[in-house]
């Protein structure tokens, strides 16, 4: 019997575009996918689970992983670092599990030159339009605010070009359909399914 490794799948895109949304939506029909966990350096809330909600570490454990490339990427919000940890998401692979990471653009960058084998999915607006009234819409941003979210997504949209797949968000069930179509061609894949196919000939008795 075949045993495939999992696979890193990153899902990433402008802010706005509606990762969490689609992320959300596709767990709740796919439950084989194992979400990424993050690590962080701010303190626990009430409520949250240490391998559940987040990694805790102190600020010096984080930089010592960072000094010693154990992080697949990482960045700092208001002080605090927030990354992820090489050693979780290789462990699940190798128990045969699929990772899901939903991330911002530069962060998948980062993971694409850390993690190469990953498969990279950009998720994209149907147009710069509908991204504006998506954002105006949350009713949580001021113009300005509307205005550089927009320059700074156009820019990132001209970084799709690194990415393996571009998924349109058009509507949710449609985006979420095609990567399960992603997940399920890449298990298919050749050289996947033939270094695994070798290794049992191998130990085959004819």
């Amino acid at each position: 019997m075949i045993e495939q490794k999992g696979i890193l799948f990153i899902l990433s895109g402008p802010s706005g575009v509606g990762k969490g949304t689609v992320r959300k939506a596709l767990f709740e029909k796919d439950t084989s996918l194992q979400y990424s966990i993050s690590m962080t350096t701010r303190d626990k809330r009430p409520g949250e689970v240490e391998g559940v909600d987040y990694f805790y570490r102190t600020k010096e454990e984080f930089e010592e992983m960072i000094n010693k490339g154990q992080l697949l990427e990482y960045a700092k919000y208001v002080n605090n670092y927030y990354g992820t940890p090489r050693q979780y998401v290789e462990e699940t692979l190798e128990q045969g599990k699929d990772v899901f990471l939903e991330i911002e653009v530069q962060g998948a960058l980062q993971v694409r030159e850390n993690f190469p084998e990953g498969v990279f999915i950009f998720l994209c607006p149907p147009s710069l339009d509908e991204l504006k009234n998506r954002i105006i819409n949350r009713g949580t941003e001021t113009e300005q605010s509307v205005m550089n979210r927009l320059r700074a997504a156009k820019d990132e949209i001209e970084l799709m070009d690194a990415y393996d797949y571009v998924v349109v968000n058009d509507y949710i069930d449609n985006a979420v359909d095609k990567i399960q179509a992603i997940v399920a061609s890449e298990h298919c894949k050749r050289e996947r399914v033939a270094s695994e196919y070798k290794k049992l000939l191998e130990v085959t008795q004819l």
